[in-house]
């Protein structure tokens, strides 16, 4: 295999040096549920750009963010899979002749001929830096583990007086569909170093969130807990998201006390099945729930998706607009993080209004107690309340392929026993009922969505 290895020039060391935040500071235990206490919002360029997405793309979404969504939340801006590779493409990773750009520590750099700020070993702080100037955040995706490249050459782990990369891997439990990188083995000497070294260089780029992909199936314990010291001591408030599901539930105790937020799913793309199993496998994770921690319904694949992805052609989502509204209720009303994945400045006026709706959102950032109140025979019910406003939140959901179906719930199994003035949250139309039922004819694939307060 023919690899490119580009070092980190002097010159790009020293602008780190100069500009990095001292890295003095370490957080206590659980600190870092401090860092996401209502679920992240935010861009990912998977859906659309595979991993191949270049700096103007990357720019142009973070344009659009600012303009059109931050006042209603939306901030972080990631960076998906192998920004590290020169020659990669979409419909299938280049396995045969990929060129990394990699440093003499064994640490990834972006690739120049994509991210051309980063050059002189910048990094990807430039791109951090516009990102910030927009009141935005900035994210990164990687592989766990070391690189195969670093092990290879036995590159030094920085700060780990003389170990090299290759006295800390494992062959056993690789990815097995992306092999760039090795197992690090957790108790070797050199691996709590190696995480801390690469963590401490994108403290120095100026990263708000990482994804890191290849921790939940199966679960990597060890390496989680190698990813929170590493994170914890860089000095800089860093978003953990683990990636991808499922997660299983038998890890919860130890995920929600080291991650911000969790893969339950594969990737979840614009097909129903998708949807359907989703919202299956969310059953045992509602408990779950909690400000800091939170389970992850995946990326939101609407809008316009694989423009250079893995999955199909440069299309508009496949979802029809009943089916896109059943999407985005049911993922704002569990409270997953809501990462958007396609390609924001394509957004047509319907795609911007899923994303803009002020009761929705602010269901998003307050609800609590989420929980669901039945899924059976296509029909799935999730409430919650919000404490400020003594409001109520009810979703309906019809997840049968071919009847529309009565869908309906007690207003005693709420709690609520008043006259009752019912909002859609979708089309503002407010209707008053008294105590008794709450219910909805829903087509197939289709929701509703009811904010509900005691009308005196």
């Amino acid at each position: 295999m023919k690899i490119k290895n580009v070092l980190t020039l002097a010159i790009g060391t020293m602008f780190l040096t100069v500009t990095s935040i001292a890295q003095t500071k370490s957080f206590k235990k659980e600190e870092f549920k401090q860092w996401a206490q209502t679920p992240p919002m935010g861009w990912n360029s998977w859906d659309c750009y595979g991993p191949t997405v270049e700096e103007h793309e990357v720019k142009a979404n973070a344009d659009y963010m600012a303009k059109e969504l931050k006042k209603y939340g939306w901030e972080y801006v990631v960076v998906d899979i192998r920004w590290f590779v020169e020659n990669d493409k979409a419909g299938g990773y280049n396995q045969t002749d990929p060129r990394y750009v990699i440093d003499q520590y064994g640490r990834y750099l972006p690739a120049v001929n994509r991210f051309p700020s980063a050059k002189d070993g910048q990094g990807f702080k430039p791109l951090a830096d516009y990102i910030h100037k927009k009141g935005l955040k900035f994210g990164i995706h990687i592989m766990r583990g070391i690189p195969k490249k670093a092990v290879e050459d036995k590159m030094p782990i920085k700060g780990a007086n003389g170990i090299t990369a290759d006295q800390v891997y494992t062959t056993a439990l690789q990815c097995e569909w992306l092999k760039d990188n090795y197992t690090i083995v957790a108790d070797k000497p050199g691996a709590q170093e190696y995480y801390n070294s690469i963590f401490d260089l994108y403290a120095q780029w100026g990263v708000d969130f990482i994804k890191i992909d290849d921790l939940s199936r199966p679960y990597h314990e060890a390496e989680i807990n190698l990813i929170r010291n590493a994170i914890d001591n860089c000095g800089r408030k860093i978003v953990l998201s683990t990636s991808p599901g499922e997660t299983p539930v038998s890890a919860a105790a130890h995920v929600s006390t080291h991650v911000n937020m969790w893969r339950m799913v594969d990737d979840v793309w614009d097909t129903w099945p998708h949807i359907t199993h989703l919202m299956d496998v969310a059953q045992k994770w509602y408990p779950h729930i909690a400000p800091g921690t939170w389970p992850d319904c995946d990326m939101i694949p609407l809008g316009r998706i694989s423009i250079r992805g893995e999955r199909g052609e440069d299309r508009m989502t496949r979802l029809t607009k009943e089916e896109q509204y059943t999407l985005i209720t049911f993922f704002n009303i569990f409270k997953s993080p809501l990462f958007f994945g396609g390609d924001l400045p394509s957004n047509d006026a319907f795609t911007l209004s899923l994303l803009t709706n002020k009761e929705v959102v602010k269901m998003h950032n307050e609800s609590t107690a989420v929980k669901q109140l039945f899924q059976k025979d296509g029909k799935i019910a999730v409430t919650s309340k919000n404490e400020k406003d003594g409001s109520t939140y009810l979703a309906l959901f019809n997840i049968s392929d071919a009847n529309t179906q009565k869908v309906s719930v007690n207003t005693s199994d709420l709690n609520l026993s008043e006259k009752l003035e019912l909002t859609n949250l979708w089309t503002g139309v407010k209707t008053t009922i008294s105590s008794g039922e709450i219910a909805e004819e829903l087509k197939p694939h289709s929701s509703v969505l009811y904010k509900i307060k005691s009308k005196k």
